[in-house]
C-alpha cells in the first residue's frame, strides 16, 4: 500500500503542473488560424486549431505567414497578424460574483481587439499592455502595431 502511494504522489508531482488547464476553466477557444500559430502553455508549445482552447497564462504566438483569432468567454474578440505574440494574464468572468478582469499583454506583432461585456460592466478591469505602456480599453475596438 505505501508503494502505491509513493508511485502516485511521483506521478502528480511529475506531471501535476502539465494537468494544470485541465482543472481551469478555459478563458476562450480559437475561431480562427491561418498559416503557423502556436499556443505555448506551460512551457510546451501546441499547433494552435480551431476549437483549442485557450487558458490564463498562455501565449498565442503566429510566424510570418500566420493570423489567428480568439474569443474569450465573454465576447470580446482578439486577432493577430503575422509576426505576432500576445499572453493572456489575467481572466476573470463571474458577473453575479462580481469578478470581472481582462489583461493581455502585447509582446510583439500587431492585434484587433473588439471588446466584450466585461467592458461594458467594469471598463476598468480590462487592460491591454503593450512594451511601452498599458492603456485601459474603455471603447469598443482598436488597433495596435508593435515594432520590434
Amino acid at each position: 500500500m505505501m508503494n502505491r502511494i509513493i508511485v502516485i504522489l511521483g506521478v502528480v508531482l511529475l506531471f501535476g503542473s502539465s494537468w494544470a488547464p485541465a482543472m481551469e476553466i478555459p478563458v476562450g477557444s480559437i475561431k480562427m488560424v491561418k498559416g503557423s500559430a502556436v499556443i505555448v502553455r506551460l512551457n510546451q508549445t501546441l499547433s494552435a486549431k480551431i476549437g483549442e482552447n485557450i487558458f490564463k497564462n498562455d501565449s498565442l504566438k503566429t510566424g510570418a505567414d500566420g493570423s489567428l483569432g480568439m474569443i474569450f468567454k465573454d465576447d470580446t474578440l482578439l486577432s493577430l497578424g503575422p509576426n505576432s505574440e500576445v499572453v493572456i494574464q489575467e481572466f476573470m468572468f463571474s458577473p453575479g460574483e462580481g469578478k470581472l478582469a481582462l489583461v493581455t499583454r502585447m509582446i510583439k506583432g500587431t492585434a484587433a481587439y473588439l471588446t466584450g461585456i466585461i467592458t461594458k460592466l467594469a471598463p476598468e478591469s480590462v487592460r491591454f499592455e503593450t512594451p511601452v505602456g498599458s492603456a485601459g480599453v474603455r471603447g469598443t475596438k482598436f488597433v495596435v502595431k508593435i515594432e520590434e
